[in-house]
């Protein structure tokens, strides 16, 4: 009786062992995926950052010194030049970026994108700028008053904050031309800290200060 128990119990070692084996080797291929996702991001992070970089540098050698925006704009300067639209800028968040045409993930994993259906600064209605959450993951900070500039061939236009929310994807609102007045409305995926994984959208919403518009915001 006892030789049984003893083989029963030499039977079950090696189903232990195995066990203990399969849970390391998935440990291990976890660890392995786990780092190679890691680095993938760190090298896009990487080339998206150089691309950034690039792209402020095209802006810098076409805009020349700013000036403020006159009344009347030649629409020919309203296009993309090399693949750059405008730059944004944000004072209180030591912020700037050329901004390029299109909100697709090509052009969002390196710089903020116009969206190709909203205005143009200096024209009524509304602007809308979209970016990838990790490159804007501090614009929360911004508080109703803050200054955001778009700096563009014909010159400065300079919008205030006048609120933020948090909206659904498929929520299109935000930027609905309002030909009445002239404002800037940014958006970015939310939660910031999410990434890819982020399902809602984070929004803020700018009215043009400078110049003066010829119609007031929301009449």
């Amino acid at each position: 009786m006892h030789a049984r128990r003893a083989y029963f119990r030499r039977a079950a070692a090696p189903s232990k062992t195995t066990g203990g084996r399969f849970f390391s080797a998935l440990w291990l291929t976890c660890l392995v995926v786990g780092l190679v996702l890691l680095a993938d991001f760190a090298y896009g992070m990487w080339n998206g950052v150089s691309e950034q970089h690039h792209l402020n540098e095209v802006w810098k050698s076409q805009a020349g010194a700013m000036r403020a925006a006159p009344k009347a704009v030649d629409p020919a300067l309203k296009r993309p030049v090399d693949g750059v639209d405008f730059a944004i800028r944000v004072p209180r968040l030591d912020y700037f970026a050329a901004v390029k045409e299109g909100v697709d993930s090509g052009v969002l994993y390196a710089s903020p994108g116009h969206y190709p259906a909203t205005r143009w600064p200096g024209d009524p209605g509304t602007v809308g700028v979209a970016a990838h959450n990790v490159y804007w993951i501090n614009f929360p900070q911004l508080a109703k008053g803050d200054e955001i500039d778009l700096e563009t061939r014909y010159g400065v236009y300079r919008y205030t904050v006048v609120g933020a929310e948090i909206v659904n994807p498929d929520n299109r609102t935000a930027l609905v031309t309002d030909v009445n007045g002239y404002h800037l409305t940014l958006t970015t995926c939310w939660p910031l800290w999410a990434g890819a994984f982020a399902t809602q959208r984070y929004v803020i919403h700018a009215d043009q200060a400078w110049p003066v518009p010829l119609r007031p915001a929301y009449t």
